[in-house]
């Protein structure tokens, strides 16, 4: 799940959540919890981040039954994944209070591979035989330059918009997903669906947020040219080389310039109000986002919002990694587990449960998955909108510095959506992206 990009809270609230859970965690003696004992059932911890977690509350409930021997506990849901890479981050770093699995978003993964020490190498634990469960890039993603399998994969965000029929209907536009679709074969297309909407709905904002819209379409645009966003694939800092990134902040400025935007900042409260009080008509949607969407809106959106086509060639956004730190007291135990979690069925049952895309070939073609509606969707065919083309998905090479390069990007960006010149924002991305990246 991304994710993302994927789920950051206020700077305040992410300062105190990663003091009180640091402090709590550093408690924990690493990780094993008081019942821990030894001729004890074995206690697995798991981290996990983000609002709907990943979706393995019965999955935890069948392991433990087939493993009378194990018991599970789950953090992280409901934390931002600013705070949580953050905890993790500092964890990994002490060799001391990570849980026995810990998740690693797609953002996030290549800032460990300098770090494989730490990390349990799952190809001792058998994962090499699972190479055929997983897309090949996914696959690659997880696995560092020297051959370590530092993670197994959880889910992939293939890329469609979501949108609120409701409003669309109100602003005389279409509704029908494929004549929704059919508004935006392009993102300039997508710009003047908006224009459009705007001049007939003076209440609602055409998008959330400008971040976002920015971050959706660099990653298409670089899926489709470059291959990599801030670093080339040499980890070299590229902000200003790179004519992804620029042909992505040229379009995020114009929807701005044209009051297309709801500026409000992903994962904060003021955007989780704006799903429940309907502020916005459309949101860049991979799979993963549609729980999302569900845990904010509430019953009362059901039927409300539908799927349709994303413009251009779709994208990836977001995905996640279930890898054993060394500090793991558990590891064959806990390698176990995360090869179980991140199986076709594991992968499967977070589908059904949070809507996160699986990244296993045979979890695609399940029908559980290719053959899936949603019903608070307005019974959108979700199997075939996401699952279709998530084999053919062009994954794209994110930095080790990714994220904080990234924050200072997206920064500029909510300067201009309060009034600041677009070009010496661009000219302020540059610079403070440079700082963030060295």
């Amino acid at each position: 799940m991304s994710v993302p990009f994927r789920r950051r809270r206020l700077a305040t609230v992410a300062l105190a959540s990663v003091a009180v859970l640091f402090a709590a965690t550093a408690c924990s003696k690493d990780n094993k919890s008081s019942d821990d004992k030894s001729d004890g059932p074995i206690t697995l911890v798991v981290d996990v981040f983000g609002d709907q977690g990943f979706g393995y509350d019965e999955l935890y409930k069948q392991y433990e039954a087939d493993h009378t021997n194990i018991k599970i506990q789950e953090r992280g849901k409901g934390l931002g994944l600013g705070d949580y890479n953050t905890r993790l981050t500092q964890q990994i770093t002490a060799g001391s209070g990570a849980g026995d699995v810990v998740a690693l978003e797609e953002g996030t993964i290549v800032q460990f591979y300098a770090q494989t020490d730490k990390f349990v190498n799952l190809a001792d634990y058998g994962a090499n035989d699972l190479k055929g469960n997983f897309l090949p890039w996914k696959w690659e993603q997880g696995t560092t330059p020297d051959g370590t399998v530092l993670g197994l994969g959880t889910d992939v965000g293939s890329m469609a918009l979501c949108y609120r029929s409701d409003l669309f209907k109100g602003a005389g536009l279409p509704t029908d997903r494929d004549e929704v679709g059919a508004l935006w074969p392009t993102w300039d297309g997508f710009i003047e669906a908006g224009q459009k909407f705007a001049a007939a709905d003076k209440k609602h904002k055409f998008v959330d947020s400008a971040t976002n819209f920015f971050n959706v379409v660099l990653m298409q645009k670089a899926g489709d040219g470059t291959g990599y966003t801030y670093y080339d694939k040499s980890n070299k800092l590229v902000i200003g080389e790179n004519p992804d990134i620029k042909a992505a902040y040229d379009l995020t400025t114009k929807m701005i310039s044209a009051g297309l935007s709801n500026n409000l900042q992903s994962w904060s409260n003021e955007w989780n109000a704006g799903f429940k009080n309907g502020t916005f008509a459309t949101i860049a949607c991979p799979a993963w986002m549609t729980g999302v969407i569900k845990g904010n809106a509430g019953d009362s959106a059901a039927g409300k919002w539908d799927i349709a086509k994303a413009p251009g060639s779709g994208g990836n956004w977001g995905g996640s990694f279930l890898a054993v730190p060394k500090s793991s007291k558990h590891a064959k135990e806990a390698a176990e587990l995360a090869k179980f979690l991140t199986s076709a069925q594991g992968q499967v049952e977070a589908f059904k449960k949070v809507g996160n895309l699986p990244s296993s070939p045979q979890a695609l073609t399940d029908p559980a998955v290719a053959d899936s509606a949603n019903d608070y969707f307005s019974n959108a065919p979700t199997g075939k909108i996401f699952a279709a083309g998530a084999s053919e998905l062009k994954p794209v090479y994110l930095g080790p510095k990714n994220n904080a390069v990234r924050t200072e990007v997206e920064n500029t960006l909510r300067a201009v959506e309060q009034g600041k010149s677009a070009e010496d924002q661009w000219q302020a991305a540059l610079k403070n992206g440079a700082a963030a990246g060295k």
